[in-house]
Parts: C-alpha cells; sequence; structure tokens
C-alpha cells in the first residue's frame, strides 16, 4: 500500500494527526509520501482527493463544507482511470518519504 499525503503550510489540525500516525503506517511497511500543497499545485496535481483500487478503480472523495467525508464517485472509465494513475506516478515522483517530510517539517518549525 502506498499514498501521498498533501500537506498546507502550516499544516491543520487534521494533517498533523495524520502525520503523527505516519511513522506506525510507514513501520507496518507502507509507503508513506508528503508534499506541500504549493509543490503540488507547482505540478498541476488536483485539489481532489482521491483512492485509486488495483489501478482499475478511482474512487473521488467527497468532502461537505465542513471538510467531512460524505461520500465517493467511482471512475471506472479506462481514459480516466488512466489519467489518475498518471496523476499518481507524478505525485509519488515529487512527494518526500514521510522520515525525509517529518524531519524536514520539525526543523522547520525549531
Amino acid at each position: 500500500m502506498a499514498r501521498v499525503r498533501v500537506v498546507d503550510d502550516p499544516p491543520t489540525e487534521g494533517q498533523r494527526y495524520l502525520l503523527a500516525h505516519g511513522e506506525k503506517n510507514a513501520a507496518l511497511g507502507e509507503d508513506v509520501r508528503n508534499m506541500w500543497r504549493a509543490d503540488a499545485a507547482r505540478v498541476n496535481l488536483p485539489g481532489e482527493d482521491f483512492w485509486i483500487f488495483d489501478s482499475h478503480i478511482v474512487a473521488v472523495c467527497l468532502f461537505d463544507d465542513d471538510d467531512d467525508l460524505t461520500g465517493a464517485e467511482l471512475i471506472t472509465g479506462p481514459a480516466a482511470v488512466n489519467q489518475y494513475n498518471r496523476l499518481r506516478d507524478v505525485a509519488r515522483h515529487y512527494a518526500v518519504p514521510y522520515q525525509k517530510f517529518a524531519a524536514g517539517m520539525a526543523a522547520k518549525e525549531a
């Protein structure tokens, strides 16, 4: 399992919570990477949150005005799924492994 988290500067309370648990996920073998939102914008990543399952199904997360998850839109069309797979590859290329991101964040806050 792998994921890329886009983080605001400064991180929101929810993002700090997820970052605090990133070490546990990484210790269990998950490839957790992070990138700043400004960096994601520079490489033209979308602002939406999505999950890819077996490179064939995309779930685009839907949130309400309070940023609570309310559901997901499933995408299965091959052309659209391929576009999300490309976005995943771009995100993974530019994102920083959890340990390095957390160390940089700690140094920035010191």
